[in-house]
């Protein structure tokens, strides 16, 4: 139920109570209006919430070809520790193609939903053969995964 909704129901529960003279009453309805209250907080923000477990089971479409961690290292793709903030064509040691090089952006979240979602549409000329991900917030989620890891490695 929108929160705005719930707010209208704690309203007409709070003025009903007022004009009631029967103190319990007044007590169920103080009552009411705080689990509908409660209910609106907890229900309205995990939907746009990431979930970095599912991130991790997204991760699992990287993992062919990146690694994270402290002892990761560039395999067919570029070492992925430290991508948010990061600029293109930056990892010490890999062999990007020239469009990553010159891509000339710096990984955000914008950025990389772009790049995820149909790698070669954002990069033309990228060497990522990948089909991408559509699901906007499995790509919230993997992003949120990603962000745990520092340029070393270290979850943070």
């Amino acid at each position: 139920m929108p929160f705005h909704l719930l707010q209208r129901f704690a309203t007409a529960a709070r003025f009903r109570s007022a004009s009631s003279t029967d103190e319990g009453q007044t007590m169920k309805a103080h009552l009411a209006s705080a689990t509908l209250l409660t209910a609106a907080m907890l229900l309205g923000s995990p939907a746009s919430a990431q979930d970095v477990a599912a991130g991790e089971r997204s991760w699992n479409k990287c993992r062919a070809c990146h690694q994270l961690g402290e002892t990761a290292r560039n395999t067919v793709g570029p070492v992925l520790n430290g991508l948010f903030g990061r600029q293109t064509g930056a990892v010490e040691g890999y062999s990007y193609s020239a469009a990553n090089k010159n891509a000339g952006f710096t990984w955000d979240d914008a950025a990389f939903a772009e790049y995820i979602r149909d790698p070669r549409a954002k990069m033309p000329g990228t060497k990522m053969v990948f089909a991408g991900i559509k699901n906007d917030k499995e790509i919230a989620d993997l992003a949120a995964y990603l962000k745990q890891f520092d340029q070393g490695g270290k979850k943070m």
